[in-house]
């Protein structure tokens, strides 16, 4: 029986879990929802002398470096590694596309000391599979939670656009990666649309019935450091890699499908 091991069963990689499980295989993880303690270096040990592999969705430390390779890194050599990173490791830029053979920030030196593209390159030197990730969402994390609970905002920043992908199509696409014993590398995973922010909050708007918040400047929205950062990048995430190399299909190609499946 294949077994997997999950570093950090979090919103994404506890619904990862469930379908691997649901498929066979014998599935352990960290985290406050796991069956063991990342601290519990013996039952991790054991853990990992098991299983046939290993997918980590723990994020690097923010002064840098990576929880899981620095405490586990021997005891993970050999085995099938998939790593859960995001997008931002391509940095800001100005709205173009970007895929797997744009330069991260960690190899190009350009921009912000970016941890995540450090770990990043980290495990695509031990030959894992790396999903980069634009911005989740899913049940009970979406345009239209915020705008129930009153927190959606828009934002006047013309021509900046994003790329998102709904939880479900992640886990399409691991759970392909892991089942086919996919090539090691890089794979962007994003919805076939990317748009501003503030056409998702309008559409959500518009399917619960109720007004759209007020469009501030970025100076108005009085952002926090990180939200602000979020909208100083501006990219479009290509997704052709993982639909040609893994088969692929996002079941939500934009946030009108994936919205309308939340509702």
């Amino acid at each position: 029986m294949a077994h997997l091991l999950i570093f950090g069963l979090g919103y994404t990689a506890s619904r990862i879990a469930a379908t691997m499980r649901a498929a066979g295989w014998r599935v352990q993880a960290t985290g406050n929802a796991g069956d063991i303690a990342f601290a519990d270096r013996a039952a991790v040990l054991a853990a990992l002398g098991e299983a046939s592999h290993v997918l980590s969705s723990v994020p690097p430390a923010r002064n840098g470096g990576d929880p899981v390779l620095e405490t586990y890194g021997a005891a993970i050599e050999g085995k099938a590694l998939f790593y859960l990173s995001s997008t931002g490791v391509y940095g800001d830029r100005a709205g173009a596309w970007v895929d797997e053979a744009t330069p991260t920030i960690a190899q190009d030196g350009k921009g912000r000391r970016n941890a995540r593209a450090e770990a990043d390159l980290a495990w695509l030197e031990r030959g894992a599979r790396v999903f980069r990730l634009p911005g989740i969402y899913g049940p009970g994390r979406s345009a239209l939670d915020r705008v129930k609970q009153g927190k959606a905002r828009r934002i006047a920043l013309p021509g900046q656009v994003f790329s998102r992908i709904h939880v479900d199509d992640i886990v399409s696409a691991v759970v392909a990666a892991l089942v086919q014993d996919a090539p090691a590398g890089a794979y962007n995973l994003g919805d076939d649309y990317p748009c501003s922010g503030n056409q998702v909050t309008e559409h959500a708007c518009r399917l619960l019935g109720l007004p759209p918040p007020p469009l501030e400047s970025l100076e108005e929205a009085n952002l926090s450091d990180m939200a602000r950062g979020f909208y100083m990048e501006n990219r479009r995430v290509a997704n052709g890699k993982a639909k040609r190399v893994l088969g692929w299909v996002p079941r939500y190609p934009t946030y009108v499908e994936g919205l309308g499946g939340l509702l």
